[in-house]
């Protein structure tokens, strides 16, 4: 063994697990560390510029790379600003290992300042408790690397999901003789992944004599990688696919018998063939209020299978027939062997024809006049543009919801956004975190001015660490979603949603370095977006919309039509 400091020991504990970059903010509390990775150069900082962003970007890079995310702030305000990102990872089972300075506990040249509301301190362990799967704080050089291992099993084991450890100074500065160790010690935590035989067999049956069989699949499918597998058991079956928001690109939505997305402003067609399945297979989803609104009424004359890694979601919003608590990979795999030996009814022509035709009718990517600048033709223009393997992010809101209606997610991991907690401000920097994880493959942030605002300052990010990625702003000069609903539910009586002509996008472009273009016409912009993604300078290209453009369709609760589910 030997001597080494805690913040050594740390960044060391990091490399082990492969850690090739950490998005931050430095501050006093966590010097010693920033201190240290200046001798570690294999591990690429980001310098965001607000933690909220940090974490932002870490879940951008996670959920485009599949692998754990690293944030980093001070004390104090630095990690309270982490919150937000933390809260949205959780929803959304992001894994991510978030780090933190802290007062000293102890140390040669300071007293005891924990707890005693010293300079910059916050008690972040307790913020944190509810919207993280752990929190550690190291008191003892020693536990550092047995603390980091956990940090990352925890964080991307059974349902994935932010950790946070938060490091005194004196933990950081103090010098002591380390073991690394590939220990873990996670008394009590044994996530399930093998599926019961008799669950499978229970699942199989039903899927088998099924006439009108579903499958709906969520975000846990693709933290899985369960991708191929549906597309096999979609096959088997002759069913059809929706996914949950969450889910938008597990299963090709180019492939015959994909449906898109169910719920508030999903497909009509996905909403309206849930309700007349008779066997529902859910993989990774929780059933959200996004997806399902009336519970009661949700597919009401189907059996339902549910896979999912984390027991506590069994059952909480959906009763189902046969719950199946596994990795949704494994248990499809068993799925479709069992299956496929108990398979023995008629062609399915019936269902498929019901799928085609329900398609066909209520699909909102129905032909009408391309050249009306409207999101609905921008967002087909841009699928048209970008490769299969383009990543694309969006920000929350109208913007958010066109994206789920109009844009085609062919691949895993090429959609990602913010779904549980719904974060303004969430797109730019995920874009930024994604295009890090995958710098050869092109990234496009779709943003509403609203929600592109609350992060536009990581335009300095992008620009000064060369990390070139698209925004395209649907500018409708309001906060859009919000003013939708007070002109369907509230008589068009508007209040604190008109964001007016400030800023002028590309001069807040220009103004840190960036590209900016405004256009006016479809053409300007399939010309804006080829530009864009021939540079290496980040682009916003600004395309002005009429403030009163609807997401369609939007029919108001209390209606009972089955196209639409779901009301703030």
């Amino acid at each position: 063994m030997t001597k080494i400091s805690g913040a050594r020991a740390l960044l060391e504990s990091l490399e082990k697990h492969k850690v090739d970059t950490i998005f931050g903010i430095l501050g006093g509390a966590i010097l010693p560390v920033y201190d240290e990775l200046y001798s570690h150069p294999q591990i690429r900082h980001i310098l965001a510029r607000h933690e909220q962003c940090a974490a932002h970007e870490a879940e951008g890079y996670a959920k485009a790379s599949g692998r754990v995310g690293v944030c980093m702030a001070t004390s104090g305000p630095g990690a309270t600003n982490l919150v937000t990102g933390l809260a949205d990872a959780y929803m959304d089972s992001i894994p991510l290992v978030a780090l933190t300075g802290q007062v000293p506990t102890s140390g040669v040249n300071t007293s005891y300042m924990i707890g005693r509301d010293a300079f910059q301190e916050a008690d972040i362990i307790g913020i944190v408790t509810a919207v993280t799967k752990y929190s550690y704080q190291p008191r003892s050089l020693a536990e550092i690397p047995e603390m980091v291992n956990n940090a990352f099993y925890l964080a991307s084991t059974g349902r994935p999901g932010p950790v946070l450890i938060d490091l005194p100074k004196n933990i950081q500065t103090g010098v002591d003789d380390i073991e690394y160790t590939n220990k873990i010690n996670l008394r009590g935590y044994n996530p399930i992944t093998e599926p019961k035989p008799s669950k499978i067999n229970q699942a199989s049956e039903l899927l088998a004599k099924a006439e009108r069989p579903i499958i709906l699949a969520g975000g846990g499918a693709i933290s899985a990688g369960a991708s191929d597998e549906l597309v096999a058991m979609s096959d088997l079956l002759m069913a059809p696919v929706a996914t949950t928001f969450m889910g938008k690109g597990v299963f090709p939505e180019g492939h015959p018998l994909s449906l898109g997305s169910i719920g508030m402003h999903g497909n009509p067609a996905a909403n309206k063939l849930i309700d007349e399945a008779d066997v529902l297979l859910a993989v990774g989803t929780r059933f959200s209020d996004r997806a399902t609104a009336s519970l009661s009424t949700f597919a009401p004359d189907a059996k339902k299978i549910h896979i999912e890694i984390d027991n506590a979601e069994i059952n909480k919003n959906i009763e189902v027939d046969v719950p199946i608590v596994a990795d949704a990979k494994k248990t499809l795999q068993a799925l479709l062997v069992a299956t496929k030996t108990k398979l023995a009814r008629g062609d399915g022509i019936v269902w498929t024809k019901r799928v085609k035709e329900a398609k066909e009718q209520l699909s909102p990517l129905l032909k009408d006049n391309p050249c009306d600048v409207v999101p609905k033709h921008l967002l087909m223009a841009l699928r048209e543009l970008l490769p299969e393997n383009g990543i694309v992010t969006t920000e929350v809101g109208q913007n958010q919801m066109w994206s789920a209606l109009y844009f085609r997610a062919l691949k895993p991991r090429t959609f990602i956004s913010s779904g549980g907690l719904g974060t303004m401000g969430f797109g730019f920097p995920a874009a930024i975190g994604a295009k890090v994880a995958c710098p050869e493959r092109p990234v496009v942030d779709i943003a509403g001015d609203g929600s592109f605002i609350m992060s536009e300052q990581e335009l300095a990010c992008s620009v000064s660490e060369n990390i070139p990625v698209v925004v395209i702003v649907l500018n409708n000069s309001v906060l859009g979603m919000v003013a939708q609903w007070q002109r369907a539910l509230y008589n068009r009586r508007y209040m604190a949603v008109n964001l007016g002509k400030t800023p002028d996008m590309v001069k807040l472009a220009e103004a840190y370095g960036a590209q900016g273009i405004r256009v006016q016409s479809m053409e300007a912009f399939k010309n804006a977006v080829k530009q864009a993604l021939k540079g290496n300078v980040t682009t916003v290209i600004d395309v002005p919309i009429g403030s009163e453009t609807d997401v369609v369709p939007f029919v108001p609760p209390g209606c009972g039509l089955p196209q639409q589910r779901g009301d703030y």
